[in-house]
Formats: structure tokens, C-alpha cells, sequence
């Protein structure tokens, strides 16, 4: 059988397992995502301390595990394929309309995983730390508020990346096959725009442009409603 006698090949069990791992981890990531932006924000700011402290501790302390490590198994399982496909190799291939649409959603995805173990992970640590502290009647962590609106940006930032990173992973299979590759004058355009709205708004999420409050993120990741809206354009 081809599923065993090729085992890394494009229709080779390793790849089917690879590519299943991709889908339920993706899946299971950006849902959860999607849950921290669009659900649990709007509802925490409407319980009261001891609320949220309980929300907390028994519904996002669980929920953070299943969201990081979603996340990691969707970038793994992501390199899995990439590294064991004959094409990445062939820098045609880097260069048709398919290979540019992995390339954007390979590079968004894995910042994407990155904001979740190296900032969101860490920052919500001290932040729900400081949560469940002060509704247990504690002192509140100073550094809790910084932390919060480092872990929001971040969080916020991946909802943003999310929905051109889903376009840009069903690109090559049902779209880009209709295209010819483009010229490479087009190819540099598409590189550099590319480029300039990634490093931006990651830079501008991390506070590295004007701080956490600055003009971009207030118009594009104050609220989920402006991130949804500008993710589309």
C-alpha cells in the first residue's frame, strides 16, 4: 500500500498523520483563541473580582493549557509537512502563487505560536496569579496590569494574523493552482507589503512602536469588532 511503502510522501501515512495532527491542533487553537477575544473578555468585564477569580482559577487556567499546547502542536506538525515535502526544495516552487501563500501563513503562524509561549503564556501567568490573589483577599501583584495588557495585545494581534494565516493555508489547494506565478517585480511588491503590516503590527502589539496604548493598536486591537474588521482587509 502507498500509505506504507511511502510513508513520507505526499499521500504517505506520515504525512496523513502530519497533516492530521495540523488540522485538529489548528483547529483546536484558534478556537480556543477565539474564545479568550471574543467571549471571556466581554463576560470577565462584567463579573466582580470574586467572580472572575473563581472564572479564572476553574474555566482559563485549564483552558491556557489546552491553548498553548494546541498551539505547539500545530506549529510541530506544521514543520512536519513542510520539512517532508519534495517541494520545498524546489525554489520555483517558493516562487508560483502556492508557495508564496505557505510562505505568508508559515511565517504568521509561527509568530503566532511564538506570542503564545513567549509572551501570552508568561503574562497571563502573573497576571491571573494576581487575580485569584486579590479575590482570595491577597494583595494584588503590581506587575499584574502590565502583564495583562501585554498578554491582550499578543492575544489580540494572533486574532488578527488568524484570519489571513486561514486564507493564506487553503490558498495553495483550492485557489492558487488557478494562478500563473508571478513576475518578480510583482513578487518583491507582494514580499515588501507583506512584510511592512507583519513587523508592524507585531512590533506595535509588543509595544515596541509608542507603547501598548499607541495610535495602531487603538484603532486596530482595542476592540475584537476593529480586529475582525481589519484582519479582513
Amino acid at each position: 500500500m502507498e500509505l506504507f511503502n511511502d510513508w513520507m510522501g505526499i499521500s504517505g501515512g506520515g504525512q496523513a498523520l502530519g497533516r492530521y495532527a495540523h488540522y485538529l491542533g489548528g483547529i483546536t487553537w484558534i478556537g480556543l483563541l477565539y474564545f479568550f477575544n471574543f467571549i471571556q473578555g466581554s463576560a470577565f468585564g462584567e463579573m466582580s473580582d470574586a467572580a472572575r477569580g473563581e472564572a479564572l482559577r476553574k474555566i482559563t487556567w485549564r483552558t491556557l493549557w489546552w491553548f498553548r499546547w494546541a498551539a505547539m502542536l500545530t506549529w510541530v506538525s506544521g514543520i512536519w509537512i513542510l520539512v517532508h515535502q519534495e517541494l520545498i526544495h524546489d525554489m520555483d516552487y517558493w516562487r508560483s502563487a502556492p508557495g508564496m501563500g505557505i510562505a505568508f501563513g508559515s511565517i504568521l503562524g509561527t509568530t503566532m505560536a511564538a506570542n503564545v509561549w513567549m509572551v501570552i503564556w508568561p503574562a497571563q501567568k502573573i497576571a491571573i496569579g494576581s487575580s485569584v490573589t486579590v479575590s482570595e483577599g491577597g494583595e494584588a501583584d503590581a506587575e499584574a496590569p502590565a502583564a495583562a495588557k501585554r498578554a491582550g495585545r499578543a492575544s489580540r494581534v494572533n486574532t488578527l494574523f488568524s484570519l489571513p494565516l486561514i486564507f493564506f493555508m487553503m490558498w495553495p489547494s483550492h485557489f492558487g493552482l488557478n494562478f500563473d506565478s508571478p513576475e518578480g517585480g510583482t513578487r518583491a511588491v507582494l514580499w515588501i507589503v507583506f512584510a511592512v503590516i507583519w513587523l508592524t503590527m507585531e512590533l506595535s502589539a509588543l509595544g515596541k512602536i509608542g507603547g501598548y496604548d499607541n495610535k495602531i493598536n487603538a484603532v486596530v486591537l482595542e476592540k475584537h469588532q476593529d480586529t475582525i474588521k481589519w484582519g479582513f482587509l
